[in-house]
C-alpha cells in the first residue's frame, strides 16, 4: 500500500468512537436509557466512556495491542484499504526495526487507554455495548425494571456490585464481570 503513515499515537485521533447512547442499536439504547434513568434517580453517579466503536478504530486498537503485547510480527498484519498504516518501522538503512515498531504500538495502546486485548469485532462495533463507570455513596435507592424498589447497601459501590448487576440484567443491560466498565445486551 502506497503512502502509508507509520504507526504511532497520531492514529488514535482517527476514526473516533462515541460515548452517546444514541449511537447504540435502538432497542438496546432504550434499555440503556431506562437503566441509566433508574441509576440516576436512585442516586448513582454514571460516566459513559464508550458506546459505538467504528470497525476501523477496533482494527487499530486490536493490532496495536497484538504488536505491543502479544508479540505479533508487525510485518504480518493484514492491510485495509481504508487504513493506510505501516506497522513495521525501519531504521535509516531500511532494515526492519521491531523494537521501534513495538514501541509505537505500545504508545497507541497507552493513548487509547487499552487494558484488555481488544477484539476486531465486538459488541461495541455492533452497537450493542456501553462502557460506563457507576458509583454511589450510602445506599442506592434503585428501582428494578418492574418498578420495585431494590435498595443496595452492600459493596462494592461500583458497577461490579452483584445486586446492581442482577438489576441491570432485568433491564436487558448485562455486565461482563471480567471487564469492569463493560455492559452489553448479552454480557459479552
Amino acid at each position: 500500500m502506497e503512502d502509508c503513515m507509520l504507526s504511532g499515537p497520531e492514529w488514535c485521533g482517527r476514526f473516533p468512537g462515541s460515548a452517546s447512547v444514541d449511537d447504540l442499536l435502538p432497542d438496546f439504547a432504550g434499555r440503556v436509557r431506562a437503566f441509566l434513568a433508574a441509576l440516576k434517580a436512585g442516586g448513582a453517579r454514571v460516566r459513559i466512556a464508550a458506546t459505538f466503536r467504528p470497525p476501523e478504530r477496533a482494527f487499530l486498537m486490536h493490532w496495536a495491542w497484538q504488536v505491543a503485547h502479544a508479540g505479533h510480527d508487525p510485518a504480518a498484519i493484514p492491510r485495509r484499504k481504508t487504513i493506510p498504516i505501516a506497522w513495521l518501522h525501519r531504521d535509516a538503512k531500511g532494515r526492519a526495526d521491531i523494537a521501534v515498531s513495538r514501541a509505537a504500538a505500545a504508545a497507541m495502546v497507552r493513548r487509547y487507554g487499552i487494558r484488555f486485548a481488544p477484539a476486531l469485532t465486538s459488541r461495541h462495533t455492533q452497537r450493542r455495548a456501553v462502557d460506563m463507570a457507576v458509583g454511589w455513596t450510602g445506599t442506592l435507592a434503585l428501582r428494578d425494571a418492574a418498578g420495585q424498589l431494590r435498595p443496595i447497601a452492600t459493596g462494592p459501590r461500583t458497577g461490579s456490585n452483584r445486586a446492581l448487576i442482577e438489576i441491570g440484567a432485568g433491564y436487558g443491560v448485562r455486565k461482563l464481570v471480567r471487564d469492569p466498565p463493560h455492559w452489553s445486551d448479552d454480557g459479552h
